[in-house]
Parts: C-alpha cells; sequence; structure tokens
C-alpha cells in the first residue's frame, strides 16, 4: 500500500515562511493530483492547493493565492508547498492526499473530486501566533 507522509510542520510568527512536504511510500501509484488541505480546530477540512503530478499545472485557494507555491518532484515522489507571509487563520492540521480525481477551482470554490483510490497521510500541524 502507499504511504503519504508530511513534514515541515512548526510554530511561526505572522509574516513568517514555512515548507511543507509531502513524500510517497511503498507503492507507487499514478495520481492525478496530489493536493494540500488543512484543518483548523472545531472547523471542517479545507483545501489549500494541488498540483497536476503530469502536467504541474497548479491551483490554490483565493486565500493563499499569492503567497503559497505547490511544486512537485516526480523523481523523489514527493510534493512541497511553499507557504510564505504566513497568517494567524492558516493555524491548522495539514494533509496531503494523492488524488484519482479532479483537483482545482470549481466555480469560485476549491475543490475536489474523491475516489476509492485516493491516498492521505497523516498530517503535520502548523501554527501561526505572535
Amino acid at each position: 500500500q502507499v504511504q503519504l507522509v508530511e513534514s515541515g510542520g512548526g510554530s511561526v510568527q505572522p509574516g513568517g515562511s514555512l515548507r511543507l512536504s509531502c513524500a510517497a511510500s511503498g507503492f507507487t501509484l499514478d495520481y492525478s493530483y496530489v493536493g494540500w488541505f488543512r484543518q483548523a480546530p472545531g472547523k471542517e477540512q479545507e483545501g489549500v492547493s494541488c498540483v497536476s503530478v503530469t502536467a504541474g499545472s497548479t491551483h490554490y485557494a483565493e486565500s493563499v493565492k499569492g503567497r503559497f507555491s505547490v511544486s512537485r518532484d516526480n523523481a523523489k515522489n514527493a510534493v512541497y508547498l511553499q507557504m510564505n507571509n504566513l497568517k494567524p487563520e492558516a493555524t491548522g492540521v495539514y494533509y496531503c492526499a494523492g488524488l484519482y480525481g479532479q483537483c482545482g477551482t470549481f466555480g469560485d470554490a476549491f475543490g475536489y473530486t474523491s475516489t476509492p483510490y485516493d491516498s492521505w497521510g497523516q498530517g503535520t500541524q502548523v501554527t501561526v501566533s505572535p
């Protein structure tokens, strides 16, 4: 089975930066997208960003455009999320997911379509506070 492991989380002050990594191990599968999602305490999960594995095209939630950047290194089976100018509302657990469905902006919202083959990591904590 495939495992996705996130790393790079931590605690930073507002305006700071973090770089999250998502590394795949085990059997390799041909995902269509790798997405980043986050969940704040007491709130529903929200999509942050995703990248097409084959084409490298990127998609972002409106709240992070211009500040976050997602990239992939297929040779390393890794995806990265560079987060700059972090704000307190970015606090939460960040998950990466290997997706076989669609991911991107649908109308005015960021979202994805789930499949039985999607894989999710365990999450990494990001805390933004003074």
